[in-house]
């Protein structure tokens, strides 16, 4: 009793972490998130006779010039993209209310529909264009200095803490085997052996699908000829990752982009083409060769966990939904098996 106790005392300490802490957690999660994703990678190098400290420098290194390729190639079309989009607000706020409010007040006559002269007025009064928009921005991160070097420094450590716990993965995680009591070792290792593999497999999976659906927007809604291709083909791949919100999402704005773009109904087909093809290509292709079935995290029990983590701890919460999700559908399968293996449940 007095162990369950003291496990007990140590889960409610955690979740006190989280809730007082929780603004402070984030370079923590991410690095701990990045060092938890890489180590499988590392643990190779191990194997190919590369001591333990090279093999983090070289996935760090690596890490890096990924990230900086990416900015470096990426950075200028997005910021062209955000032109476009900034330029093209007067025509979306003009579709909103000469197309969008009409259709809306004729099948919901109670609803008033958007207020497209107020968010105009409010445009006109703080940005001109992107670059005041920037500005605005910039000017505003600026004027809290406090602010603009904690969001600094927290950037700046997501590294170095994934460097460091990477580094000592191994000997953080036998330190734990070593500290959890004899009788239930056995037991809590299967456990965290299965969550690692669900979870592992699923992140791991997951960010694939989300590279290759990603891919298939962008390239498909270009071929299209929407202007505003890669913002929001790369938007619906990045939350693809809560099921069916990326795609609902990325068409909705993709068909508003179109139409405010053509002014032609029909073109909204070659939208539907695409996003048809990426939900096609995930649910026969990707899904079943990436992730397969044996992860065990049913689309609803993903929703739910990453609502209820926004909703109760903000952004800290959402990346620590999946973790969390992952380990709870564990320990209910376990306990699943437990029940079965019962007395109780075998006797007639």
């Amino acid at each position: 009793m007095r162990g369950r106790t003291l496990a007990l005392i140590g889960a409610a300490g955690v979740v006190a972490v989280i809730v007082l802490l929780h603004g402070m957690l984030l370079p923590f999660v991410l690095g701990a998130g990045l060092a938890y994703v890489c180590d499988p990678i590392v643990d190779r190098l191990e194997r190919l006779r590369l001591n333990r400290t090279v093999g983090v420098i070289i996935v760090f290194l690596v890490m890096i010039l990924v990230f900086a390729l990416l900015v470096f190639l990426l950075l200028p079309i997005l910021q062209a993209q955000f032109d476009t989009l900034i330029r093209s607000l007067p025509r979306y706020l003009d579709w909103v209310q000469q197309t969008f409010n009409p259709w809306i007040r004729r099948f919901a006559p109670g609803v008033g529909g958007i207020d497209a002269d107020s968010i105009r007025q409010l445009i006109a009064d703080n940005w001109g264009s992107a670059s005041d928009f920037a500005s605005a921005i910039a000017k505003k991160a600026f004027s809290s200095g406090t602010a603009l070097l904690s969001w600094v420094v927290n950037l700046l450590l997501v590294p170095v803490i994934m460097f460091y716990l990477l580094r000592d993965w191994d000997h953080m995680t036998a330190f734990v085997r070593a500290q959890l009591p004899r009788r239930y070792q056995v037991t809590i290792t299967e456990l965290a052996r299965e969550t690692d593999d669900v979870l592992g497999h699923f992140i791991r999976g997951q960010a694939l699908v989300m590279l290759v659906l990603g891919s298939i927007y962008i390239i498909g809604l270009w071929l299209a000829g929407l202007d505003l291709a890669l913002v929001i083909g790369l938007g619906a791949g990045l939350i693809s990752f809560v099921p069916y919100v990326g795609v609902i999402s990325g068409f909705l704005m993709a068909s508003v982009a179109m139409l405010v773009q053509t002014g032609d109904p029909y073109q909204v087909l070659w939208v539907l083409l695409v996003f048809g093809i990426g939900q096609m290509m995930e649910q026969m292709v990707l899904t079943p060769l990436l992730l397969g079935e044996a992860i065990g995290l049913h689309p609803v029990w993903v929703i739910f966990a990453v609502l209820a983590g926004g909703d109760l701890f903000g952004f800290i919460g959402v990346l620590l939904a999946l973790p969390t999700a992952a380990t709870i559908a564990v320990i209910v399968r376990y306990g699943g098996r437990r029940w079965r293996e019962s007395r109780l449940y075998l006797q007639e």
